[in-house]
This record gives structure tokens, sequence and C-alpha cells, in this order.
């Protein structure tokens, strides 16, 4: 007797959020970009519960980063020198559908760049490409509240996705993006619980929910992805489960991560094969991990997993 298929139905459902101001809405973008919208978990339901088919961000830093393995740094090594010329590539020749312009160069363990500098590459990168952009500092809680504020004016009224707040230095970008008309990345370090307390802190400032995105810190495959899936798909069950604190599109860091490991990157590996290849499948692999955990943005650095990831997000949601 053939077992009869069950459809769950939840209550709750993923925020939309609509990333990017065209000139009727005040900005310059020619596109805009939204996430969201899921009524139930990938691959559960109808396709109509699916919501908006996930999307790219691919990143481009500051500066010139000069610790990027070969097997990275290689098939964008014309552009890394200039970041308007690599945010054009990535749109114009990779299909990547947002720009994530990360400043590592003003964090003080590394350039140490100032605000003047930050703000120089937000224009030429909002001059450069039409697409919304993410704008995501260095991590450094000092640094990141005296340059992101600046950074945060500069693209004011082209409803940017800026970031990152987390539970101990909320109040600085939380204000900033709220006057400046841009939207919010809340972060977590893998734990549902503050992910929920940063929301209801941002909340408590007058932000609104549904301009949120969260983050929680990825773990790159091989280095916690388990426990970053479990993390993730239990943040969308809550949001379908009618948690207005948590029912917010979610966007991930796998790029970063995946190209930390060693195995995505280690050239003296025999057996492991060719690293040219190595690297970007794991950046691959981790990206389509996440994204059957409900994700919906995912931040990409090689051409090679983007093409990858944008394949296969084709297959699944169209």
């Amino acid at each position: 007797m053939p077992i009869p298929e069950v459809a769950e139905s939840f209550t709750g459902a993923v925020n939309r959020v609509t990333l990017g101001a065209t000139k009727d809405d005040g900005g310059t973008r020619t596109k805009t970009v939204t996430v969201g919208g899921a009524r139930n978990v990938v691959y559960g339901g109808s396709p109509e519960e699916a919501g908006e088919t996930p999307v790219v961000a691919m990143d481009v830093l500051d500066t010139k980063p000069e610790d990027w393995p070969d097997a990275l740094a290689e098939p964008l090594s014309d552009v890394l020198d200039s970041p308007g010329d690599w945010a054009k590539k990535c749109v114009e020749e990779l299909g990547a559908d947002l720009i994530c312009l990360k400043f590592e160069g003003i964090h003080p363990d590394k350039a140490d760049k100032d605000a003047a500098h930050a703000v120089k590459v937000t224009e030429e990168v909002l001059k450069a490409v039409a697409v919304p952009l993410v704008l995501w500092g260095c991590g450094n809680d000092e640094k990141d509240n005296e340059v992101m504020p600046k950074v945060s004016g500069a693209a004011k009224g082209e409803k940017c996705l800026i970031g990152t707040v987390t539970e101990d230095n909320y109040k600085s970008l939380t204000a900033i993006a709220l006057a400046d008309g841009h939207f919010l990345i809340t972060e977590a370090p893998l734990d549902i619980n503050i992910a929920k307390q940063v929301n209801i802190l941002a909340s408590d400032m007058g932000f609104p929910l549904d301009r949120i995105v969260t983050y929680q810190s990825t773990g790159a495959l091989g280095y916690g992805i388990e426990y970053a899936y479990s993390i993730q798909e239990r943040q969308r069950l809550a949001a379908l489960g009618g948690d207005k604190m948590m029912a917010m599109p979610v966007i991930c860091d796998v790029g970063y991560e995946s190209w930390r490991a060693k195995e995505a990157k280690l050239e003296d590996a025999p057996g492991w094969g060719a690293v040219d290849d190595r690297g970007p499948m794991w950046e691959t692999a981790t990206a389509i991990c996440l994204l059957q955990a409900g994700v919906d943005i995912i931040r990409l650095r090689h051409p090679k997993a983007v093409a990858t990831v944008k394949g296969f997000i084709g297959k699944v949601w169209s």
C-alpha cells in the first residue's frame, strides 16, 4: 500500500524584503531584488509556498586582498585593484544579483583605512553597477562605529543592506540605517536565542522588523556545517511557526568561510585533487547545503562557485 503524501501546514511566513531603490523611489538603481516570502520549508508544500528565488551576492573588497590563495585570486586578477571594475565584472560577466562591498581595508589590523576611503569606494561601486548593494563592516566594533555611518550616508536613499549589528554593538548602526533608509543585518554567533534578542533590540529602537535580514555565523563544509545547517533550519521553522521576531530572510557568508578551510586552498595536498577545482567545489557544496536549510542570500567569491550555485537555484526554484 503506498504511503500517502502529507503536506505540512504552517501559520507563519518569512518576511519579503525588497532591496535597492530605483529612480522612481529616490535612488539610482535600475533593478531591485526581493527575497523572502517562503511559507514552507525548502522542497515542502506547493510551488506557491516557496517564496522568492534565493539570490547570489558576490564579494567585492575595498582594498586588494593580499591573503587570497592563487586559485581564488587568479580569475579576478584583472580587477582586484579596482572595486568599481570588480563589481562591474561580477554583475555583467558573472551574473551576481547583488554586490556585497566588504570593508576589510578599514580594519585596524589590516590596512586601517579611514572613513574617506570607505566613502570613496562606496561611491565608486554605486556608480559602476546598478544592482542593490550590501555594505558590510570590518567586524571591529570601534572602527565600524566610526566608518559605517559615513558609508551609510554616502549611499543614503539607495535602500542598501547594511551591517552587521550584534547584541553588544547595535545602537549606532541601527540608528543610522533607520535615518538613511537602509535595511539592517542583525548578527548572531550560531545561536537562535541571541539572533532573536538582537532583532528585539533593533525593534525596540524603532527599526521595522520587515527591514531586517538576519545573519548567523556560517560554518564551511567540514567545519561545523551540520550545526550551521541546523541553526538555519530552526530559524526558518520558527518563522513558519509564526514567530514575528524570527521571520526575517537570512544571509550567509559562504565565500569567506569556505576559503578559510585548508582543504579549499592547500596546494601541497597529494590525493586531494587539483586546487583550482577543489576550492570552488568547497564553496559550492557549502552554499548548496545552506540553501536547502532556507537561506535567502548567499555571499560567494569564486566565479565557478557562482555559476554552479546559480544553476542549482535555477533548477530547484524554477
